[in-house]
């Protein structure tokens, strides 16, 4: 079968049992190299990813993708037609009215500061995910039955259970014969929520239902806002652009961005940089690959001057020696790609084991990372792509310096001493 010279010899090179041992070594040591950084790579960046995940979903879950309120602070006016035009902007699926509020939770005289958040729970489960992260009770807030809904953190620390009765004192007064007094009302425990002890959402956060909400705050029927749930979440600053053009300008629009936006940029632009620090892993190997293709290249002073005298052009002698080159990036981005993918796999099994079998402590404990209790990995395709690109790309740029220079060798140079 018809194959090119210098793919035929390139791969006789790269079987052949070289003369000189110490270069096979230093070529094997290139390729181990390449396999390792291309591993490393992969399993950093799946668990970059898979820590990026689980704060997005942690956040996400609680955290409004929009919402629009009064500037002044007060009530929202016209909410019937809002709603409408809300509805008929592009990415929005779904609104919710909702009434917020501080107030201050107190059980068995222990005080705690808390952001009341007054909900429909049918609408709120369009547009939120806390319905779906009740661990204990049920999301059911039946107007005048004062229900409310905790956080598990929050019900921890206080010691409070389901159908408990806690009081929840708001910043209004009432005036009563004997003077000023703060406005209190009762509220019985009816769930139970955990979405991670992360970004206070535990500790801060409670439920209770829309009319009680309006009841506690003296709102009437009014309400404090209305929460947007999109399709897409990258699109809330151009969903907030398009609102704001559409809607009086007593109206306040607001997005995740503002909140979280740095936060999401600050994690993307970590997880680029380590992107560029690990690839060095991967440009030392290259220049091992360099040094072993240079030694090659002299060891191989005599073939080379061979095949030119059987008329071998200078270009054949460079494909040689960058067909070698790359069959040794290729075998080594192969390795790594395997390695990776499995390690990045199987990481949080792997760190797992590590606790419980060798080092008998938790690595991973929550109280510390505030969200995590095992080690999250997600792999993703364009990372994989990128990262087998920039290997096999460093390999390519190894090989052209050794092969120029075994393609400017002069026959008789070489055979001299020969």
């Amino acid at each position: 079968m018809f194959r090119p010279i210098a793919l035929y010899i390139g791969l006789r090179y790269t079987r052949a049992k070289r003369r000189n041992h110490f270069i096979s070594f230093i070529s094997l040591t290139s390729m181990i190299g390449i396999a390792l950084g291309v591993m490393v790579l992969i399993t950093v960046l799946s668990v970059m990813n898979g820590f990026d995940e689980e704060i997005r979903s942690r956040i996400f879950s609680m955290a409004t993708q929009v919402a629009i309120s009064s500037n002044n602070g007060q009530t929202l006016s016209n909410t019937k037609s809002l709603t409408q035009t809300v509805l008929k902007q592009p990415h929005v699926i779904a609104v919710a009215p909702f009434v917020m509020g501080q107030g201050m939770l107190i059980n068995l005289g222990q005080p705690h500061p808390i952001l009341l958040s007054g909900v429909n729970p049918e609408q709120e489960k369009k547009v939120s995910e806390i319905p779906s992260k009740i661990v204990e009770g049920h999301f059911i807030l039946t107007p005048g039955q004062y229900d409310i809904v905790l956080g598990e953190q929050l019900a921890t620390e206080l010691g409070i259970n389901i159908g408990d009765k806690v009081n929840i004192i708001t910043p209004r007064v009432a005036l009563t014969p004997a003077g000023i007094m703060p406005r209190f009302k009762t509220f019985s425990v009816s769930g139970i929520f955990r979405v991670g002890r992360s970004f206070g959402f535990e500790s801060n956060m409670a439920y209770i239902a829309i009319q009680d909400a309006q009841t506690l705050f003296e709102l009437g029927t009014g309400i404090t806002g209305l929460r947007l749930k999109l399709d897409d979440l990258y699109a809330a600053p151009k969903v907030s652009l398009a609102l704001s053009k559409q809607i009086p300008s007593s109206y306040q629009i607001t997005d995740w961005t503002s909140t979280y936006g740095s936060l999401m940029y600050a994690i993307s632009l970590e997880k680029k940089m380590m992107f560029f620090i690990l690839l060095l892993l991967i440009a030392i190997s290259a220049f091992n690959l360099v040094s072993s293709l240079m030694m090659v290249v002299t060891d191989k002073q005599s073939d080379i001057a061979i095949l030119r005298t059987l008329g071998a052009t200078p270009r054949t002698i460079l494909g040689i020696f960058m067909v070698q080159g790359c069959i040794i990036g290729l075998v080594g981005t192969l390795i790594g790609l395997i390695a990776g993918l499995l390690l990045a796999f199987y990481a949080g099994d792997i760190v797992s084991f590590l606790e419980h079998s060798v080092f008998h402590t938790e690595i991973l404990a929550s109280n510390v990372y505030f969200f995590v209790d095992k080690l999250p990995s997600k792999i993703e395709g364009p990372d994989i792509l990128y990262i087998c690109i920039a290997a096999l790309g460093m390999s390519l740029l190894a090989t052209i310096y050794p092969a120029l220079k075994a393609a400017r060798t002069a026959p008789a140079e070489a055979l001299r001493y020969e």
